[in-house]
C-alpha cells in the first residue's frame, strides 16, 4: 500500500484534540519568554558596568540590579521549566491514554499482522518523541525566534554597522543549517523505524524464551538481535556524523564574527567612536543571537521526527474498533445457534472457511473434527467474533450475532483453550480476570469453582493458597494446573455456551483424566462447542462436523459418520483401535 503523504497538520490537529492544560502553557511559555527578555538586559546591564568601571564608580544599585536580574532569570526560568515540562508529559500521558484504549478494543485482525514490540514501540517510543518537543524544543525554538529579534533591535540601536557585520554570520549559519538539518530529519526516521522493528524481535524472543532454548536457537536469535543493533549502530553513526559537521562547523563561524567583531571594534574603541562596554555588550549579543540559530536544527528535526511519529500513532488511531457495548443485550439462556453459508477469508486470500452451515440446539455438544489447517479454530473465531463473515451468516435464536453487543455477547462464552492462557499475577486475579464484579467475588465463591474444576487440592497445598503468583503466562504452574484454573474460570463465569479448543491435547494421561472430569462437569445443560484431534474425547457428542480444507464434508453423530464418512473412519481406525 502506498504511503500516504501528510504535513504537520495531522501533528497539530492531534496535539490540539488532548485538551493541552492551557494554563500551564500559558503560564510557562510567558515565563519563558520573561526569561529571554530579562537575558536581554544583561548586557545593557553589562555594558554600563564596563563604561564605568572603577572601585570608586561601582555603583550599589547598578550592582543589585544585574543581581536581581540574575536571580529573577533564575527564578522564572525555573517555573517555565516545570510548567512545560508538565505541559508535555500531561500531552503524552493522554495521548498514551487514548492510544491504549484503543489498542486494547482493535480487532484480533490488527494483531495478527502486527508484531507486538512494534507497537509498543509506537506507545512508549512515539509518544515521547512528541513530548520532547513539546517540553523541551519548542520552548527553546520560541524563546530562540524572540531573543533574535530582541538582540537585534537592541543592536541596531546602538551601533547598526557592527550589527550589520554581526548579522552577516546568519545566513551563513542558515545556509548550513537547513540542508544538515533536512538530513538529520531523514536519518532519525530512519532510527525510528529500525527502533521499532529491534523492539519487535527482542520482545519476540524474551517472550518465546524456552521456545528458543529448547530449539537451541541461541546463535539464530543472536545473529537476529547482533544485526539489529548493528542497523542502530549505523544510524546513531549517522547522526554522530551530522553532529560531527554542525558543532566544527558552527564553532568556525562564531569565531570568524567573533574575531570580526572585536578587531573592527577594537579599532573603534582605539579612536574613540565606541565605548568598551559597547563592544562587550555586542559580544554578548552575538551569542544570544548564534546559539538559538544553531538550535534551530535540532527543532526542526525533532519536529519532522514528531510528524513521523504522529503519522504512525494516528494509523493506529484510525483503526476501526470493535463494536464493544454497542448493540443489543440479550440473555442468549436456551436460544439454538445457527451458522448459515459462513465464508471468511484472511484479507484479500483465498478463504480458510467456505460456505460452512450447521446448527447447535441447546445443551448440545458439537464437536469438530478433520485435518490440521482445515478451518476448527477459525470457526472458533468467528464465534467469538475476533473475525467478522466474508459473507454468509451466524445468529443465536433469530438474532445475527454481530447485532449484540460485543461485551454482552462475549459474557456470555466460556472459552477453555489448549495453552490456557495466564496473566502475570495471582491464582486469584487469574480465576477472576474480565468479571465486572471481580472485587465482589467471596472467597467461598472461589474454592466451590476450583473444587468444582478439581483445582481445590494443589491450590490449598501452596502456601499462600489463592495469592499464589502464577509466573508471566503461568510458567510456575504445571499444564494439568493451568487448564483446571482455566475451567474454574469459566465456572466462575457461568457462561451459556462453551467453547474448548484442544482443553486436553497437551497433557499427560493423568492430568488428563482430571481434566477431562472437570470439562464434563463444565459442560452439563451448556451449549458446547469442542476441538479435538483425539476422538475418544468427543464420541458422545451430540453432533460431529468433519471439516476438510474450509468445507463441512460430513455431520452426524460418531456411529453414524463412521457408516458415511470415509475419512471419519480412517481417523476413528487409527484412534479407537
Amino acid at each position: 500500500m502506498e504511503k500516504k503523504q501528510t504535513g504537520l497538520q495531522p501533528f497539530f490537529s492531534l496535539i490540539f484534540s488532548l485538551k493541552i492544560p492551557k494554563t500551564a502553557l500559558i503560564i510557562g511559555l510567558s515565563a519563558s519568554i520573561l526569561t529571554t527578555i530579562v537575558g536581554l538586559i544583561v548586557p545593557l546591564l553589562t555594558k554600563n558596568l564596563v563604561d564605568g568601571f572603577s572601585f570608586d564608580a561601582l555603583s550599589t544599585p547598578l550592582m543589585i540590579g544585574i543581581g536581581v536580574a540574575f536571580i529573577v532569570q533564575a527564578i522564572i526560568s525555573g517555573i517555565s521549566i516545570y510548567l512545560l515540562s508538565l505541559v508535555g508529559h500531561t500531552i503524552v500521558a493522554r495521548l498514551r491514554d487514548r492510544m491504549w484504549k484503543q489498542l486494547i478494543r482493535l480487532r484480533v485482525s490488527f494483531f495478527d499482522k502486527q508484531a507486538t514490540g512494534e507497537v509498543v514501540s509506537r506507545v512508549v517510543s512515539d509518544t515521547g518523541v512528541v513530548r520532547n518537543l513539546i517540553s523541551d524544543h519548542f520552548p527553546q525554538f520560541i524563546n530562540g525566534i524572540i531573543s533574535i529579534i530582541g538582540a537585534i533591535i537592541i543592536l541596531l540601536v546602538l551601533d547598526w554597522k557592527m550589527t550589520l557585520i554581526m548579522l552577516l554570520s546568519v545566513p551563513i549559519t542558515v545556509a548550513i543549517m537547513i540542508p544538515l538539518g533536512k538530513k538529520m530529519a531523514k536519518i532519525s526516521r530512519g532510527l525510528q523505524d529500525e527502533t521499532a522493528v529491534f523492539t519487535g524481535t527482542i520482545t519476540q524472543t524474551l517472550g518465546e524464551i524456552r521456545l528458543m532454548k529448547s530449539s537451541t536457537a541461541e546463535n539464530v536469535e543472536q545473529e537476529n538481535g547482533l544485526s539489529g543493533i548493528s542497523k542502530l549502530l549505523n544510524f546513531g553513526l549517522k547522526e554522530a556524523r551530522i553532529f560531527a559537521l554542525i558543532a566544527p562547523l558552527m564553532y568556525l563561524v562564531v569565531m570568524i564574527v567573533i574575531v570580526m567583531i572585536i578587531g573592527y571594534g577594537g579599532i573603534r574603541v582605539a579612536n574613540g567612536t565606541m565605548s568598551t562596554g559597547s563592544l562587550v555588550a555586542f559580544l554578548l549579543y552575538l551569542f544570544q543571537i548564534i546559539f538559538p540559530i544553531t538550535s534551530f536544527a535540532m527543532f526542526f528535526t525533532e519536529l519532522q521526527k514528531a510528524k513521523g511519529a504522529t503519522e504512525r500513532i494516528i494509523d493506529i488511531l484510525e483503526l476501526p474498533l470493535e463494536q464493544g457495548q454497542e448493540g443489543l443485550v440479550v440473555d442468549i439462556t436456551n436460544e439454538p445457534v445457527h451458522v448459515s453459508n459462513v465464508t471468511f477469508a484472511y484479507n484479500d486470500e483465498e478463504p480458510v472457511i467456505k460456505d460452512v452451515s450447521f446448527d447447535a440446539q441447546p445443551g448440545e455438544m458439537i464437536a469438530f473434527a478433520g485435518p490440521s489447517g482445515g478451518g476448527k479454530t477459525t470457526i472458533f473465531g468467528l464465534l467469538e467474533r475476533f473475525y467478522e463473515p466474508t459473507s454468509g451468516e451466524i445468529r443465536i435464536g433469530n438474532t445475527p450475532i454481530n447485532e449484540l453487543s460485543m461485551t454482552s455477547w462475549r459474557d456470555q462464552i466460556g472459552y477453555v483453550s489448549q495453552e490456557s492462557a495466564m496473566m502475570a499475577g495471582t491464582i486469584r486475579a487469574n480465576l477472576c480476570y474480565g468479571l465486572h464484579d471481580s472485587e465482589s467475588i467471596t472467597d467461598e465463591r472461589l474454592w466451590e469453582v476450583t473444587k468444582m474444576a478439581y483445582a481445590d487440592e494443589f491450590i490449598q497445598a501452596f502456601s499462600n493458597g489463592l495469592e499464589t503468583e502464577v509466573g508471566e503466562r503461568g510458567v510456575k504452574l504445571s499444564g494439568g494446573q493451568r487448564q483446571r484454573i482455566a475451567i474454574a474460570r469459566a465456572f466462575l463465569r457461568n457462561p451459556k455456551i462453551l467453547m474448548m479448543d484442544e482443553a486436553t491435547a497437551s497433557l499427560d494421561s493423568q492430568s488428563e483424566g482430571i481434566v477431562q472430569q472437570a470439562l464434563t462437569r463444565l459442560m452439563e445443560g451448556r451449549t458446547t462447542f469442542v476441538i479435538a484431534h483425539r476422538l475418544s474425547t468427543i464420541v458422545n457428542a451430540d453432533k460431529i462436523i468433519f471439516i476438510e480444507q474450509g468445507q463441512v464434508t460430513g455431520i452426524g453423530t460418531h456411529n453414524e459418520l463412521i457408516l458415511s464418512h470415509s475419512l471419519y473412519r480412517e481417523f476413528a481406525e487409527q484412534q479407537l483401535a
